[in-house]
């Protein structure tokens, strides 16, 4: 697989909406725009009960965001335009009125967690590490931050912001919360995954997006919080750290 993409399958109820970037299934904005649109889509479809959000490949979930994008942002209002995808894609999670299980089979970096984290329930493997990533190249998880911090408490968000170097074990984000599950290989993970979408799409519609509505109360100021913090992200990311930093990173 060499070309990114956003792509959609329904099948008996379950919607499973897949990711891919030939670099570790980062996230430029056009696979942003495109996974808020298929979230948003497959909300809206009457044929999906439920929503299975997957990325392609056996290696990392997700690298967060594209670095080759971030090393191109020259003004603020294109930092803004950038960041700014990240919040739609979890403001689409956060009021689709569907649960969106999530298969984290690898790797999580920055907006990665943020998508985990995002996820109404969340099924790992082993391996399934995490880290944000952001302050080593002088931004800061202020965009997925709201969403990480709802699902692990802000002691455990504070020890991954601010440790950006550090990779926690799939076993810490059990126990933190992050994971709703996590099994010791990808072959019983799958077998979680679809047991669970097997069963969701068997049950009320109504009552389930009457459920989601009560896990995600108090979030209703994310439409503007999260573009706000978008555009904390924009102006930091012109900085002359950001910029070397992460020229050093891509030439690792």
């Amino acid at each position: 697989m060499t070309d990114a993409y956003v792509k959609t399958e329904l099948h008996k109820g379950v919607a499973t909406i897949e990711f891919f970037h030939p670099q570790s299934n980062s996230l430029p904005g056009k696979i942003l725009h495109d996974l808020a649109a298929a979230i948003t889509h497959a909300g809206e479809n009457p044929d999906g009960v439920v929503i299975i959000l997957r990325s392609a490949g056996d290696k990392a979930f997700c690298a967060g965001a594209s670095f080759d994008e971030l090393v191109a942002i020259t003004n603020e209002k294109e930092g803004l335009a950038f960041f700014s995808g990240f919040a739609h894609v979890i403001n689409a999670m956060r009021t689709c009125p569907k649960f969106i299980i999530g298969r984290i089979h690898g790797k999580c970096v920055g907006g990665g967690v943020g998508l985990a984290s995002a996820v109404d329930y969340a099924i790992a493997a082993e391996g399934a590490d995490v880290k944000l990533s952001e302050l080593a190249v002088g931004i800061g998880p202020f965009v997925v931050g709201p969403a990480v911090e709802r699902k692990i408490g802000t002691a455990a968000f504070s020890a991954l912001a601010i440790d950006a170097s550090t990779w926690r074990n799939a076993e810490w984000a059990k126990r933190k919360g992050l994971y709703a599950e996590l099994h010791e290989n990808i072959g019983n993970m799958d077998e979680a995954v679809h047991r669970l979408a097997f069963h969701l799409s068997h049950s009320s519609p109504e009552a389930m997006t009457e459920m989601k509505k009560i896990f995600w109360k108090g979030t209703e100021h994310w439409e503007t919080l999260l573009i706000e913090r978008a555009k904390i992200s924009g102006r930091l990311v012109l900085s002359d750290f950001t910029k070397k930093a992460i020229e050093k990173f891509k030439t690792r």
